[in-house]
């Protein structure tokens, strides 16, 4: 199962619904966007041994001091073809892997379980509400598909006078990305683009989007 983290706030954890393996990205937990990186993977399983000892990267155990006074971590298991194989290895982590790892540490320690359903609700209302506003622009269709969206959000542009590559251009100019152009990579969707709205976003930014959107698209290909 893949995951964004975040979504965990207000969804149920996977292994409830009866994933084995899950996998995700931290990026969104405390870390820059890095422009392509480091970032940090995450991978989870079930607490059976037929699985963990397949898990790539190092297992962190929680333990005490020898007086039982104090929490420890310390390296329970770690996958050794690190250092047999060396570069033909299928994992590596790295110093910087590491940073990132104890920014999302810190990150979840501050949010807590409560800041994280908090965090969920919110980008949750403001995803939806930057929807609701974008469909009523006449030739818009959003979303794409019959389903929940947490985050991200397909809107297509068949019925306008515009395609998303000069949408996106034309919005540029105002000073607004457009989303990214799923037109080459899934041409049956047509013209469609993927936008996301998070916690980051204010009410009067999606406002703006939704003004500017619906002026470039009223105004055609070249009075805007």
């Amino acid at each position: 199962m893949g995951v964004d983290p975040i979504s965990l706030g207000v969804l149920k954890p996977p292994g409830d619904y009866g994933a084995d393996i899950v996998i995700g990205e931290a990026q969104p937990l405390g870390n820059a966007v890095n422009f392509g990186g480091p970032l940090i993977g995450i991978f989870a399983c079930r607490d059976e041994m037929s699985l963990i000892r397949q898990m790539p990267g190092r297992i962190i155990g929680l333990t005490t001091t020898l007086d039982g006074s104090r929490r420890g971590y310390c390296m329970a298991l770690q996958t050794r073809e690190q250092h047999i194989r060396r570069e033909k290895a299928t994992s590596n982590v790295c110093t910087n892997e590491a940073l990132c790892a104890v920014s999302s540490a810190v990150y979840l320690a501050l949010l807590g379980p409560e800041g994280l359903r908090e965090l969920g609700k919110t980008i949750t209302c403001k995803a939806n509400y930057a929807m609701r506003l974008l469909s009523r622009i006449n030739g818009i269709k959003t979303p794409v598909f019959k389903s929940a969206h947490f985050k991200e959000f397909t809107i297509n542009f068949d019925n306008t006078r515009l395609n998303v590559s000069e949408a996106h251009r034309k919005l540029l100019n105002k000073g607004i990305h457009g989303g990214k152009n799923l037109s080459k990579e899934f041409p049956e969707l047509g013209e469609t683009a993927l936008y996301c709205v998070t916690e980051m976003h204010s009410k009067k930014e999606i406002d703006r989007l939704a003004e500017t959107l619906k002026a470039i698209i009223e105004g055609g290909k070249n009075r805007v």
